[in-house]
């Protein structure tokens, strides 16, 4: 075969390959045009009503017609107080959760990988707190909180560990490490079950090898386990972070709308349902979005999301 043919037929097969790349693509368009479809209509769309909304003055149920006023509601919202005090509180959830749900996550999977008579019903049992509703489970610990006849200031009192009643709820120096319990012990079974689910992706012969190697258990687990089960951690920081910066349920349940324990989201829904003032409501939900969008980018840059 001349040199001429090879050639010849060398572009005949790219082409081909061309053709059915060019194929591939549009037919994966098509199927995900159904997709892209919806998200447009259940959240691209309600996205630039709320951002054009932030530009006006528009209240609920108002004789007035809306205007546009520009800036104005960003402006304000950069000089309240009460919404800084809001990002304040909100992170400081964020962040303990998230370090407390991480950790007894991790540990919680790391025993239920593990071998042992009646794991399965362990692994079914673990998940009951994150299966009750939200505000079924706030309503049940504020119970509990109650400082007349809640169980914790009778348990604690019988252990010697206070020696007045305390309202957990009430008193602010203790609101936050209350709710935050709360959330730890209805969202750590969600964590530990993607934990989980990353620990059983690791194949069993890199321990066998590790073993043979002479790599202790600790050893094994800083220089194999942790390593592979980094991206399951990272979807797990993100899924929980985003999470948690939009709290509201069981904040709203624990405090309704006191100003000391106000999130984010119970200032935005204040303002649009409470005081009917869609515009600045609307200002306040755009500025979450930025900041769970400024979360986001940090992660996925500082953490390495794609490498991993």
């Amino acid at each position: 075969m001349s040199h001429a043919t090879v050639e010849t037929a060398k572009v005949v097969e790219r082409r081909k390959r061309s053709a059915l790349g060019r194929e591939q693509t549009r037919t994966a368009w098509l199927l995900l045009l159904p997709t892209l479809a919806v998200v447009a209509v259940v959240a691209l769309i309600p996205l630039a009503q709320t951002i054009y909304l932030s530009f006006t003055n528009d209240r609920l149920a108002s004789a007035q017609p809306t205007e546009w006023i520009g800036l104005k509601n960003y402006r304000f919202l950069l000089e309240d107080t009460v919404f800084r005090n809001s990002i304040v509180t909100t992170v400081k959830f964020a962040v303990i959760t998230l370090v407390f749900e991480l950790l007894l996550g991790l540990i919680i999977a790391l025993v239920v990988n593990s071998s042992f008579k009646g794991r399965g019903f362990t692994r079914a049992a673990m998940l009951i707190p994150w299966a009750i509703p939200t505000v079924v489970s706030a309503r049940m610990w504020a119970w509990m909180y109650n400082d007349i006849y809640g169980v914790f200031n009778d348990l604690l009192q019988r252990l010697h560990i206070i020696d007045r009643n305390i309202a957990w709820i009430a008193e602010p120096r203790y609101s936050l490490a209350a709710i935050c319990a709360v959330d730890i012990w209805k969202t750590t079974p969600f964590v530990a079950l993607l934990l989980l689910a990353g620990l059983q992706v690791i194949p069993s012969d890199v321990y066998e090898a590790a073993t043979v190697d002479g790599a202790n258990r600790i050893q094994q687990f800083f220089r194999i386990t942790l390593p592979l089960l980094r991206p399951a951690i990272l979807v797990t920081l993100i899924f929980r972070t985003l999470d948690a910066l939009r709290v509201f349920d069981v904040f709203y349940v624990m405090f309704g709308a006191r100003r000391d324990t106000q999130t984010m989201a119970i200032y935005a829904q204040n303002n649009i349902v409470a005081f009917s003032d869609t515009g600045y409501g609307s200002a306040i939900a755009v500025a979450i979005f930025l900041i769970i969008g400024i979360f986001v980018v940090a992660y996925v840059t500082t953490l390495n999301v794609e490498a991993s």
